[in-house]
């Protein structure tokens, strides 16, 4: 009997929506252990591939591997362009050359680019020997641009008319056409030298005239994008202007391909999970990374953390013989670091938030600074008087009430102003403000918390 397999064992899915069900998991383990393909291809046909995607991300390596080779030939290609980069080269490794070779060739040019640029160059190489010529050439095209590019993101299957056509010439086009892409919104216009000029939906095509000229019909929103545009910027365009889609083009403003919104959404999904990541420490980790590889993420921020950890314990050790004359110090100070941690990271996500959607810019940057400050000042008023007033009940000492209120706005005042200065500087200087504005802003309340609650008792109370 083959060895039990381990997916998601008893775990109830909450969202009655999301078809990986407790009854539909157990088919599947009991199929493959039976290696029973017939009831395995039964239990996976009815799931989209995104979640048979999430089904072998969830499972340990080995039993991936006999469920993949017993399925077989009815592996889709679009469960390779769901899956997790981190298990994309396990899963093909798995895949027999003649299953790979039509899951791959089933994909759309932009999902064989996502699938081959995080793989090794052995796997590349041996994916684009699969393709047919012209694929392949246009792969490589595609590939050729800088990584996390338009160029990257975009498909080259576009549909496009001259811009002398009428709406009868593209429909009897669109009709005699053997290569149409399965999905697409709109026909680009092109002039001579084949740029762009305009584009029409579809909607507008079927719903006129067929001797209505297509320029006639062409969308206001129509715009280019530079090939070599970073992927962030696309999403940003496509949600600040509601675009459906958008040609791409290159130097000499030809036309290469379109991104649609499905991929641009993909990318700004992207994009906000590599902040989120990033506003963690952890990079670009995922549940299915092995234990080696979360330490090797884990540990530099984590000796970052130590380090300023120490540097925090180096102000408090200066104060060494103020805390042991007032031993009710060591207990209250970690309420103001604490406090002004808090309030930081309040400051300073709401602050690398807008700065990538582009709402907190150089023009606003002030009006912003004084809004936090004023809020933080506020906001400190009203903790002093609470903690002021524990303070002195707790303890039973006016002054050391009114220490630990002072110090709670101070601190709260120093949070909100690095909370939004930290991001902005970190930007200016070409750092992703994600990646570094939390340990920055933690270690300016930390060091200021201890410092201006233990000053202060030093000058009030001794």
């Amino acid at each position: 009997m083959a060895e039990p397999i381990e997916i998601l064992p008893d775990r109830a899915i909450e969202d009655d929506a999301y078809a990986l069900r407790d009854e539909t998991i157990r088919e599947i383990r009991e199929a493959v252990e039976t290696e029973d393909r017939e009831a395995l291809i039964a239990a996976l046909d009815p799931l989209h591939p995104a979640d048979i995607a999430d089904l072998l991300e969830q499972m340990d390596r080995e039993p991936r591997h006999r469920l993949i080779t017993l399925y077989g030939s009815e592996f889709d290609g679009e469960i390779l362009s769901e899956l997790d980069e981190s298990i994309r080269e396990d899963v093909i490794a798995a895949l027999s050359p003649d299953v790979l070779t039509e899951a791959v060739r089933s994909l759309e040019s932009d999902d064989v680019v996502d699938l081959l640029e995080d793989l090794e160059e052995d796997q590349q190489k041996l994916i684009l020997q699969i393709l047919e010529r012209r694929d392949r050439v246009a792969i490589e095209r595609a590939l050729s641009f800088p990584d996390g590019s338009a160029g990257r993101l975009m498909q080259r299957e576009v549909v496009t008319a001259p811009e002398h056509w009428n709406v009868g010439d593209a429909i009897d086009f669109m009709r005699a056409s053997l290569d149409l892409p399965e999905q697409f919104y709109h026909i680009v216009l092109v002039d001579p030298r084949h740029r762009p000029s305009g584009h029409v939906t579809l909607g507008k095509v079927m719903s006129s005239d067929r001797v209505t000229p297509l320029a006639e019909l062409s969308e206001p929103s129509f715009r280019t994008i530079p090939g070599d545009q970073d992927e962030e910027d696309v999403a940003y365009a496509f949600n600040q202007y509601h675009l459906i889609s958008a040609p791409v083009v290159d130097d000499d403003g030809r036309l290469v391909g379109v991104i649609t919104i499905d991929d641009a959404m993909a990318a700004l999904s992207r994009e906000n999970e590599e902040d989120l990541l990033l506003l963690a420490g952890v990079g670009d980790e995922s549940i299915s990374d092995r234990t080696m590889q979360i330490v090797r993420q884990r540990f530099p921020w984590l000796l970052v953390n130590l380090g300023t950890a120490i540097l925090a314990s180096l102000v408090i050790s200066q104060f060494e013989s103020t805390i042991e004359a007032i031993v009710a110090l060591a207990v209250l100070m970690p309420i103001v670091a604490s406090m002004g941690g808090n309030a930081g990271t309040q400051s300073m996500t709401v602050a690398v938030r807008g700065l990538a959607t582009r709402d907190l810019t150089g023009a606003n940057a002030l009006r912003v600074v004084r809004r936090e400050v004023t809020a933080a000042l506020l906001n400190g008023i009203l903790f002093a008087v609470i903690m002021g007033v524990l303070g002195y009940l707790w303890f039973g000492t006016v002054m050391l009430g009114v220490v630990l209120g002072l110090a709670m706005i101070i601190n709260l005042i120093v949070a909100g102003l690095s909370g939004v200065l930290v991001p902005l500087l970190l930007g200016k200087v070409g750092i992703d403000p994600a990646l570094a504005s939390g340990t920055f802003v933690t270690t300016v309340t930390d060091v200021v918390g201890f410092f201006a609650f233990l000053g202060l008792a030093g000058i009030l109370l001794l």
